[in-house]
């Protein structure tokens, strides 16, 4: 069977670091599994893609990160059409409007796609316009996505509610953010800090609207004592505001934004709580990392998933979305306790290992189905040759 991946780049993110670790993983077991990028920009270049062989199509003079989107459904076709994948792995919401793309675009001749859906559908962010628009989206997503994977319990009703998938084909695999390898690193790097003065809280995250880090700022510089501290690891289009509004806030002796980190989650052992104060997630894989250090968590309501990741309170509080006054509450009362056990099982749910086998299953069950419509296969064609082992930019 031959998957294809699609995503825009190597920059940093959640949707984007999972892929890459299940396209990895697949190919060491020895599945076809090539990666279709738009660009070869991004830090985790370096850190994921090392030896990762990928194709980029013929790069323009000019940079095409401001409209990555048209630019992947301009150059994804032809693709497709020369390599004849069985199955295409949409890795995320912020991918299906390609998905979708693709299949106007293509036709008849566009292997099935496998969605997994990566952020919260109900969107209560929005306006209401906004959100009765999006929620027709998601109709469209569901008349033309062959089968959609939800990443934790709940998040499954969302999708047969609000995008109404016409096959009716929904899996539940839990998101793959770790492997067990990385829990047993994590779990080592937990040394909590006896001597230290003040809390020392710690966030993970790109620093974007949707995870509404000044909610975070806000509620710190409430009641956070003089000599407690937050590292906030992450980067993205927010950082120069974010550092100014902790200026406005009096907190930026006490707030350090470290950027960029690989596996930051191992730089946070020490701390005493995990904040997150997203405005919508799917299943947030810092959280995930957080439980597999050990560390009590303080988050937003952001996901229909958030009450059975945290165990029903057993792993962590809950605040509801954008309540600063609730979430500075919150964060007065840490450290709260933590069942040390709980948490590392908990994290153990949500491993590549487990999460790779489950996916095959999914796009076997996905093709067979495809093929059982269409005998020649996805595009009609007889069966073709192998892919070149690796294909770069023809710039």
């Amino acid at each position: 069977m031959r998957i294809l991946t699609f995503l825009h780049s190597f920059e940093p993110g959640g949707v984007e670091r999972v892929a890459l670790r299940l396209v990895r993983r697949w190919r060491e077991q020895g599945v076809d599994a090539p990666l279709f990028l738009g660009r070869i920009d991004g830090a985790m270049r370096a850190e994921l893609g090392d030896s990762l062989d990928h194709h980029v199509p013929r790069q323009p003079s000019f940079s095409v990160a401001g409209f990555e989107t048209l630019w992947m459904i301009a150059t994804l076709p032809a693709f497709i059409r020369r390599t004849r994948p069985d199955a295409l792995f949409c890795a995320g919401n912020s991918y299906a409007v390609v998905a979708v793309a693709m299949k106007l675009l293509l036709g008849r001749a566009c292997p099935p796609v496998l969605a997994k859906i990566s952020n919260d559908l109900e969107r209560r962010d929005m306006i209401w316009p906004a959100r009765m628009a999006y929620r027709l989206w998601l109709r469209v997503q569901g008349r033309f996505i062959d089968h959609f994977v939800a990443m934790a319990p709940g998040l499954e009703r969302e999708i047969a509610e609000l995008a109404r998938p016409v096959k009716r084909a929904i899996s539940i695999v839990p998101d793959p953010a770790l492997s067990r390898a990385q829990i047993d690193r994590l779990r080592a790097a937990r040394q909590p800090d006896e001597g230290r003065k003040g809390r020392l809280f710690v966030a993970i995250g790109r620093l974007a609207r949707q995870k509404n880090f000044p909610l975070m700022l806000e509620a710190f510089a409430q009641a956070a004592r003089s000599d407690d501290r937050l590292l906030v690891f992450g980067d993205g289009p927010e950082r120069k505001a974010l550092q100014s509004r902790a200026q406005r806030l009096g907190i930026a002796d006490r707030v350090r934004f470290m950027g960029h980190v690989p596996d930051p989650a191992l730089q946070i052992g020490q701390a005493d709580a995990f904040l997150l104060s997203s405005d919508y997630e799917g299943v947030p894989a810092a959280l995930l990392e957080a439980l597999a250090v050990g560390l009590p968590v303080i988050a937003t309501q952001c996901s229909a998933a958030m009450r059975s990741l945290l165990g029903d309170g057993a792993l962590g509080r809950l605040v509801p979305v954008g309540d600063v006054h609730v979430f500075a509450a919150a964060l007065a009362d840490a450290p709260l306790p933590q069942d040390s056990a709980a948490s590392l099982a908990q994290a153990r749910r949500f491993t590549l290992e487990a999460a790779s086998a489950a996916y095959l299953d999914s796009f076997a069950a996905m093709t067979s189905a495809k093929s059982a419509s269409c005998p020649t296969g996805a595009l009609g064609q007889p069966r073709r040759d192998p892919i070149p082992p690796m294909m770069t930019s023809l710039s």
